[in-house]
């Protein structure tokens, strides 16, 4: 893929992943702040499935509470661009088994509409569909493209994002189940006049009706409508049809009726027109409403009767169970029978509360907040009466919610950016410190030498592209634990950009060289100092390039290697022979000679270093030492090691082969005993060879 035809398609990726986060935080916060009316309709796509006499409610909303929080929550990792391919893979499965479910719906209108927005937005089936049609290949984008996610946080800010979210989303539906939804998108909400939600304002459009007649005459039958319907004798009238050609003005709230227990009388206007408060305890199922709060309503209803207020009871129970109701309870307010579907509207809640004045809702509670005694004498129905926050307020209410989410996890973040890490910075610190503390302290804690894979991009990747093949790197080795240590060398440029990004737990970053001065007039270098700086670990010295074509020599790279291990890096040294050296059997010589930079050190910082042989005439030429070959070399040098610093020391030097290390050949140049891992050039640049030379040691 060309850089123009790649750049569209991270933008294309990123794209469709703000939609959909978008799309899935909207719809999963709908469901999370409304969770009875989700499990309402979870319930109908049971019944329109015919599953109700296999899945149980307790099942139905169990399974609706998880698809809610977790829809929340897949679209805040999707709009945070963290844990990619949990919020990737759940998003392509629902839309894959919604998208089917949405067509059918939209063929037999089994379900009056999806509630895939609840009450804030209703589509219809056929509108529902045609959304999902339009996000699925969105999210095969994502799937196919997950790589291309822009990160809109560091890895290290991540897991708190991802853990945090989740947390939020079970919180937040927690709460409203346990309360009233936050926002309230029913008809029914503060402010509302019952009256007035009812009735058709003057000069509204009515539905157009259009009337069809079946008729026959001598055998022959015919359809007709008002405007060419037959004058003439003889047509006999068969049949006539009424439909609704133009949907006219509906008022928000239909079907609201109250009728009086036992008699059936419609006592609506009744209880709407009657002045001063009126309190609804809308108790739609009496089988399945809460005793927990009896006493409280009780009480409540007590108080009203004393003070002039009424208190009503809607149910859609049976007489029978009413009197049973009141048998348990002690209940002594009466009972009014309302429409299923309007009391489910009315109140989240069973029980659940409605104050009103003059037929306008002041507020509305569950009997968890059911208002005290104490609280209805210190004026709290006067107070609510003028009072204007009653009257619902988006704006206000959505910057609460952002709020709620925000706050604690700034603070989260904080906290780990300030304790939290420098904690576990300074453990590794001290770890380290007592690891490396002494060569006899690494023997008793019988410490063996480290498998490592090095990639060494040399002077390749702009800025940009070598933050791109990092967070690569760091996506490839997300969900598994590389049996060798990994590290990467990158140009300068990159070292302050690429260390924050990647996973210290599994990959160590490090740079090409090091200056072999401490500070100073000497202009376009870079000091060991400067390389520590930037969070890197390691820094590559004495390769064969630096030796070749700078002219690094033995006493320069003494230099370089103290300074580097004074500033607490690790050196990766390099030593190797070129193709002459290697014809005439100098290769021994050679590598001996050019360890002479190491050796001045005591063995405390010896074991430090990393070894890394590289046969000059196979980097970048295709050629590569044979297993033989290598082993031979290798086993040579930690001989050389162990005459110098004896066996143990020797033992525990992780000694890498340098020199054309691809996939297909480094599990055989692994195996060998004394080879212990690869200093990688051309293939540490794509992440699919780098990776295949890790996974040697698997």
């Amino acid at each position: 893929m060309s850089k123009a035809w790649h750049s569209v398609w991270v933008v294309w990726v990123n794209i469709c992943r703000f939609v959909l986060a978008a799309v899935f935080i909207f719809s999963g916060f709908v469901k999370v702040n409304d969770l009875h009316g989700f499990f309402y309709k979870a319930e109908e796509y049971v019944v329109a499935l015919g599953l109700e006499g296999w899945i149980t409610p307790l099942w139905t909303h169990g399974a609706a509470y998880c698809l809610a929080t977790i829809e929340l929550t897949a679209g805040l990792l999707l709009l945070f661009g963290v844990s990619r391919i949990l919020a990737i893979a759940f998003t392509l499965l629902s839309l894959l088994f919604f998208t089917p479910l949405t067509l059918w719906l939209a063929l037999t209108d089994a379900v009056k509409d999806c509630g895939c927005f609840g009450d804030v937005l209703i589509l219809t089936n056929w509108q529902t569909f045609a959304k999902n049609a339009v996000l699925l290949p969105m999210a095969l984008s994502l799937a196919f493209g997950r790589k291309s996610i822009v990160r809109s946080v560091t890895p290290k800010t991540g897991w708190i994002i991802s853990l945090y979210s989740g947390l939020f989303a079970i919180g937040l539906g927690l709460y409203c189940l346990s309360q009233l939804p936050v926002l309230d998108n029913s008809p029914y909400h503060a402010g509302v006049n019952l009256r007035q939600a009812m009735e058709i304002p003057e000069g509204a459009p009515m539905d157009k009706l259009e009337t069809t007649f079946l008729m026959e005459k001598d055998g022959l039958r015919q359809t007709f409508t008002d405007e060419d319907y037959p004058t003439e004798p003889g047509w006999a009238l068969l049949e006539t049809k009424t439909r609704v050609v133009e949907r006219g003005y509906v008022p928000p709230i239909q079907d609201f009726w109250l009728k009086e227990m036992g008699t059936g009388r419609d006592v609506t206007d009744e209880v709407l027109d009657r002045p001063g408060y009126t309190l609804l305890l809308v108790m739609v199922d009496l089988n399945l409403a809460s005793e927990r709060y009896i006493d409280r309503l009780n009480e409540l209803f007590d108080y009203c009767k004393d003070n002039g207020h009424a208190v009503y009871a809607v149910t859609v129970s049976s007489e029978a169970e009413v009197e049973r109701w009141r048998e348990v309870t002690g209940a002594e307010y009466p009972f009014l029978r309302g429409d299923d579907t309007q009391l489910k509207m009315m109140v989240r809640d069973n029980p659940g509360i409605l104050i009103l004045k003059d037929g306008t809702i002041l507020k509305k509670v569950s009997d968890a907040n059911c208002p005290t005694e104490e609280e209805l004498a210190e004026g709290m129905l006067e107070q609510l009466s003028q009072d204007p926050q009653t009257v619902l307020d988006w704006k206000r209410t959505v910057a609460r919610i952002v709020l709620w989410f925000c706050c604690p996890l700034l603070l989260l973040i904080a906290i780990d950016a300030l304790f939290l890490r420098r904690w576990r910075q300074r453990r590794e610190e001290r770890k380290e410190s007592k690891n490396c503390n002494t060569i006899n302290q690494l023997i008793n804690e019988k410490k063996m030498r480290k498998n490592i894979v090095a990639g060494n991009w040399k002077m390749n990747k702009t800025l940009q592209e070598g933050i791109e093949l990092a967070k690569e790197l760091n996506e490839a080795l997300a969900n598994e634990k590389p049996n060798c240590d990994v590290i990467i060398c990158t140009p300068f440029i990159h070292l302050a950009s690429v260390t924050p990004l990647v996973d210290a737990a599994k990959i160590g970053v490090g740079a090409e060289n090091c200056a072999d001065k401490v500070s100073g007039a000497y202009t376009g270098e870079v000091s060991a100092a400067m390389v520590a700086s930037t969070g890197a670990k390691y820094v590559i010295l004495g390769h064969s390039e630096r030796r070749a074509y700078y002219g690094e020599t033995v006493e320069i790279l003494k230099e370089k290697v103290q300074l580097a291990l004074a500033n607490g890096l690790t050196p990766i040294f390099c030593i190797g022979e070129v193709l002459e050296e290697r014809e005439a059997n100098k290769q021994n010589e050679v590598v001996a000679a050019q360890l002479e930079s190491v050796f001045a050190l005591e063995a405390a910082d010896f074991a430090k270093i990393i070894l890394a042989y590289e046969p000059v005439w196979a980097i970048g030429t295709g050629k590569t030492a044979t297993p033989a070959q290598a082993q031979e070399i290798h086993a040579f040098i930690r001989s050389t090691v162990q005459a110098k610093y004896g066996k143990e020391i020797a033992e525990n030097c992780s000694i890498l082969y340098g020199g054309s290390c691809k996939p297909s050949n480094a599990k055989e140049l692994f195996a060998n005993p004394d080879v212990d891992g690869g200093l990688i050039g051309g293939a540490a640049l794509k992440v699919a060879d780098f990776k295949g030379i890790i996974d040697a040691f698997n």
